[in-house]
């Protein structure tokens, strides 16, 4: 289950006033997640040190001193992306120090982040998918409904594993094919799923939900739709764990993952024609310049099927193998 949002799990007590004003600021007035929040104060406090080892203060952040720090980064072997990731992070936390007066300015601003590469998402292909869902639907054991219904909720809604796992009972209207999502910084939106989703998840909250709730030893009774063996609120661990297990009880390895359905869900709706807009919506992203990268893994799947199929392709290739 997704940790609370509560500061004192995250600050001690020896921090500094602004770090834990800053850490209370994302998380009860930008409504960042838990875990958005633990991880900009960690990047917070690991460049804090970096300065107390070279005696220097907050107020001493400069354009020179963060370069030497990123540099520090990379010789630590850190990846270009958790380095933009920390200076993202330090950029919002320098931003709130000047609103609060505590700097003049924000240095973060004034240094380029590390280009990062962009990796084209990796999704299932139809033939695959249908391979791996009819493998599952052939097991056995009691908790094949529950983990069919996962798949298929990922895979037609497109969810976060975050929003799949929070997902409660309330939340969800499965006689009308749709679920309501709080996603990234608490925004709304409603997303349907299909018949074969509705139909699996009728026969989990029938046949195992309600055995599995039995099985809790917490006092009180969730409202989480999903729940692990114990009868517990499953977690995005737990769903990686569940998705990896699925691969063994089914024998079809595809390197599954949460996000690998959801990318799925992206690329076939794009290839099957609809906008990215639509698809922005559906997903959850707050600009549609994210959802554009789907465009890129649409054209190299139709650049392939150009090359397989065009006739003069297919004579060039034959001339150079001559």
């Amino acid at each position: 289950m997704e940790e609370e949002a509560d500061i004192t799990k995250i600050v001690k007590e020896d921090d500094l006033k602004e770090v834990v004003d800053f850490i209370e600021y994302i998380l009860d007035e930008r409504r960042y997640s838990f875990l958005t929040a633990k991880n900009y104060y960690e990047d917070i406090i690991d460049f804090l040190d970096y300065l107390k080892a070279n005696k220097l203060q907050y107020i001493d952040a400069s354009v020179s001193i963060i370069r030497t720090y990123m540099l520090d980064l990379t010789v630590k072997g850190q990846k270009k992306v958790t380095i933009r990731r920390k200076m993202s992070g330090l950029s919002q936390f320098y931003t709130f120090l000047v609103i609060k007066n505590k700097v003049l300015q924000n240095p973060f601003e004034l240094v380029s982040k590390p280009k990062v590469d962009r990796r084209l998402p990796d999704f299932l292909s139809k033939d695959e998918i249908s391979q791996l869902f009819e493998a599952n639907k052939n097991r056995k054991d009691e908790l094949m409904s529950r983990d069919q219904a996962i798949l298929e909720l990922l895979f037609s809604s497109g969810l976060r594993v975050s929003e799949l796992v929070n997902l409660t009972l309330q939340n969800i209207n499965v006689k009308q094919r749709v679920v309501r999502i709080f996603g990234k910084g608490k925004k709304e939106r409603l997303v349907p799923f299909t018949k074969e989703c509705q139909e699996c998840i009728e026969d989990y909250q029938t046949n195992v939900r309600s055995i599995l709730v039995i099985r809790s030893k917490k006092n009180e009774i969730t409202n989480r739709l999903f729940l692990n063996s114990q009868g517990n609120p499953l977690t995005a661990r737990g769903v990686e764990y569940i998705l990896s297990s699925i691969e063994k009880k089914t024998g079809v390895f595809l390197k599954l993952h949460p996000h690998k359905l959801r990318h799925t869900f992206a690329t076939t709706l794009l290839n099957n024609g609809a906008d990215l807009r639509t698809i922005q919506e559906l997903m959850g992203h707050s600009s549609v310049g994210t959802t554009q990268i789907y465009t890129h893994v649409t054209y190299s799947n139709m650049k392939k099927t150009y090359d397989d199929i065009f006739p003069r392709a297919k004579r060039q290739d034959k001339k150079e193998e001559e």
